[in-house]
């Protein structure tokens, strides 16, 4: 079983996490039996977090070339999404100017677009230009602190991700000069996807691939017992399991997890999470501190798992029933935790939680 978490610092080279949450993935006993073939396990550093990969396949498949061949993918991607290399394509596209056309490629095109979906879904909550914002109140280092009204106000004018321009092709422009976009809320999941590429090209149909919190699942172990993963409690005082879910489809299968509840600050008696708002700048106030989204898709999940933490239980709830999302809000009110799930949650097939 893996404990399921998210990484507490910036995934993505150090990216701020989602988006959000807060997490990392401990590797606890996955099981199997002692039966060949073996069951094979592979993780590493990447992207500001540490990777797992899981799997077992007849025939015996070459664990050090599928090493070598993820290691390779983690960094291809890393150089086109990551906001802490000043080579990276996306970094390349934060410095040009305003109407500047830029090639970019079909991955951060799509994934733009992706995330334009959710943004409007989200009514604005969520948004990929959100990050300097986040660069004023001082996630992105070490000096955090409540920015003035003033400075907000003249930071939000060069957020929204229509200010993003998609040009013919694979090209992108930006009509405000000083946007910057911030892929690490659907960068990471859309990375996981990329590892699972690797191993289903290497005809690979049995595999858990886990990148700082981030997952997806097809198969099942060795002896046909099913995935299992657990979600973190969310309280920053304790590591501990919340849940269980087993994961009993063979069909592939994601889950995401963001939260607010190891990445914050106090001030003045306020608890601010590095979970921003984007139509006002400011960092969630409500009490749902962690969103779980399960979905076919791990680019899509973990979006929505931002998404739907900005908006918090009472509002993502009806959102994410709107656009069908199995979602799992945990709230914490006077140091106790609630749960509320949408309606796809309950409906999910090939899942059970306990």
């Amino acid at each position: 079983m893996l404990l399921l978490s998210r990484n507490p610092r910036y995934p993505f080279s150090g990216w701020r996490l989602r988006r959000v949450l807060l997490v990392g993935f401990l590797a606890l006993a996955l099981g199997g039996c002692n039966q060949p073939p073996s069951l094979i396990k592979l993780s590493g550093p990447a992207q500001g977090t540490t990777w797992h990969v899981t799997f077992w396949q007849p025939g015996s498949p070459d664990g050090e070339a599928i090493r070598q061949d993820v290691v390779a993918e983690l960094a291809r991607v890393d150089a086109l999404m990551s906001n802490y290399r000043s080579d990276s394509v996306i970094e390349r596209f934060n410095r040009a100017g305003a109407s500047e056309v830029l090639e970019v490629g079909p991955e951060i095109v799509n994934l733009i677009a992706k995330a334009r979906e959710v943004t409007k879904a989200s009514r604005g909550c969520y948004d990929l230009t959100i990050k300097p914002v986040f660069d004023l109140w001082g996630f992105s280092g070490q000096q955090v602190s409540v920015p003035s009204e003033t400075e907000l106000r003249n930071q939000l004018q060069i957020v929204g991700i229509d200010h993003v321009v998609a040009r013919s092709g694979n090209t992108l422009a930006k009509s405000v000069r000083d946007l910057q976009v911030d892929l690490s809320s659907i960068a990471q999941g859309y990375t996981v996807k990329k590892m699972a590429d690797v191993l289903e090209s290497a005809g690979i149909e049995h595999y858990l691939v886990e990148l700082g919190g981030e997952l997806k699942s097809r198969g099942h172990k060795l002896g046909g017992e099913p995935w299992r993963v657990a979600i973190e409690r969310p309280t920053p005082e304790e590591r501990s399991i919340h849940k269980v879910i087993t994961i009993r489809s063979d069909t592939p299968l994601s889950v995401m997890i963001s939260g607010t509840y190891r990445h914050y600050f106090d001030d003045q008696g306020q608890r601010h999470s590095h979970v921003l708002d984007a139509r006002t700048g400011w960092p969630v106030s409500h009490s749902t501190v962690s969103v779980t989204v399960i979905d076919q898709d791990p680019t899509r999940a973990d979006a929505w798992s931002t998404a739907l933490l900005c908006l918090g239980a009472r509002e993502g709830t009806a959102v994410a029933d709107q656009h069908d999302i199995a979602a799992l809000f945990i709230e914490k009110k006077n140091n106790q935790l609630s749960e509320t799930t949408t309606e796809a949650w309950h409906v999910t097939e090939g899942i059970a939680v306990d």
